[in-house]
Parts: C-alpha cells; structure tokens; sequence
C-alpha cells in the first residue's frame, strides 16, 4: 500500500472542493433556499430523524450534513479534505444551522469524535478510498450507541471495473492492487484543468458485507439499483428525472447498493 495515499487524495479533494463549491452539480444556492438534496434511497433507509444524532462520515462540504440538520437531527460530520470542512463551516454559517465539522482521516474518527450516534450515515463515492472496508466497518461501529443503525448508500462495484468512457472493463471487480490514477477535470466538470493523482481500491458486495457483519451489525434492509441519482459518470442518460443511467447500457448494469444495519 502507498504510504502516501492519504496526502494525495487529500489533495485531491481540496482542490475539488474549491471547483465543487460553486457547480451547478451541488446546486448550493438551491440548498441555502431551502432544497433538500438528499435522494429518496437513503431517506427511505433513514427515516425520521427528529431528534436523531447522525455521524456523516466523509460528509464533503457538508450540504447533506446540513440537509439532515435542516430535517431535525444533531449532525457531526467529518471529512479529510481541510477545505471542505472549512467551507463546511461556512456554508452551515450562511443557512442558519446547528452543525459540527471535524477534519481527519475516517479511520480515526473515534479519536476525534467523543459523542456517539444514533445514525451513521455515508453515501456515494465512501469506500473506496480506503483499502480496508473492515477498518471502515469496525469505525463505524464504535461510533454507534448499541442499537443504533448505519445508512449506507454507494456506488456499486460493478461500475468501477469500467474506464472512464464505460468502454471497456479496466478493473477488477475484487479488492487487489491499489488503483492509481492521474485524472484531470472533476465529476462536477470534466473539462476542468484541475490535475490530481488518486489511489483507491474497489471492494466487491461480498467483501464490504462482510465488513460490517463481522463489526457486530445485523442486515436490516439491502437494495441494489440500475441507476445513479446524480450525472457524475461521462457517459450518461437521464432515463427518468432525477436517474441517470450509463449510455448504451441503460437497465443493465447496477449502479448503487445501498443498506441499513443494526449494531447488536
């Protein structure tokens, strides 16, 4: 493993923020009017979370963090980009709510965070950044009052094993060498001229399933879907509104899973 990947992908990530912040994609102008931006796969899983503390963990520049603070909960989120947490802060500042926002690797989120959640939540672009879904697993449980409940929503595996013009398979659909990439422009705006290198890994349904089963949670609910709710691949269709699918392969490939588990 690059001993290095977490600056990198830091670095990544703070540059993005920067581009992210002010994109159509997020929409922050529609959030500050009262939008709210999270999908009906993970409010389904989430449910009421009136009163609910909820640790987001990877909460980006925090929009829906702040989102789930809008519907009543006490939110944390943590995120290991310095700039998204800072602009995080602000964004929480110009609408007016209750947040915290901590900075840091997810995989000390224990030292970080004293409180425990009722909910952890993560959702899109999570896992893969990291080279053990145990150690995330086992994260997320320790955060958790007994009894309390993760909501995970994520990219499927299957649409990792593409390149970038969903062409040709590339990728392993299972856990292997670290996948190192040079990658130019942002899923916000692919013909940006921002230039970063990234390391991530994918980890297949069964290996991320596991992870949490064998940190102490029980399966509640688990779902797979053949669309994306946001047009953050190149090649996409906008099958109906709001579901995006890749091009060409509309209704054939799985994009998202997502799930809800009990800490035992």
């Amino acid at each position: 493993m690059n001993p290095d990947y977490l600056d990198l992908n830091k670095n990544l990530w703070d540059n993005r923020t920067k581009e992210h912040i002010s994109s159509n994609f997020y929409d922050v102008e529609g959030f500050l009017a009262g939008d709210n931006k999270l999908n009906s796969i993970e409010l389904e899983l989430l449910g009421d979370v009136k009163g609910k503390t909820i640790i987001h963990l990877q909460c980006h520049f925090g929009v829906d963090t702040l989102c789930l603070a809008r519907m009543g909960a006490n939110v944390i989120g943590l995120d290991l980009s310095s700039e998204s947490i800072l602009q995080a802060k602000k964004l929480a500042e110009k609408a007016n709510l209750p947040a915290t926002f901590v900075q840091g690797n997810v995989l000390d989120a224990p030292k970080l965070i004293t409180e425990k959640a009722d909910i952890i939540f993560a959702s899109y672009g999570v896992i893969g950044w990291h080279p053990s879904a145990q150690a995330w697993a086992h994260v997320a449980a320790k955060l958790l009052h007994p009894g309390g409940k993760i909501v995970f929503a994520e990219f499927h595996p299957a649409v990792w094993m593409y390149d970038d013009d969903f062409e040709k398979i590339t990728y392993s659909y299972f856990n292997g060498e670290p996948i190192v990439e040079d990658l130019e422009g942002t899923y916000t705006n692919f013909n940006s001229s921002i230039k970063n290198q990234c390391i991530t890994w994918n980890h297949g349904l069964a290996e991320v399933m596991q992870a949490f089963l064998k940190a102490g949670f029980t399966l509640e609910k688990f779902q797979e879907f053949d669309y994306s709710p946001y047009p953050c691949f190149k090649p996409v269709v906008e099958v109906e509104k709001g579901k995006w699918q890749i091009k060409n392969l509309e209704g054939k490939l799985p994009m998202v899973y997502a799930f809800s588990a009990k800490k035992d």
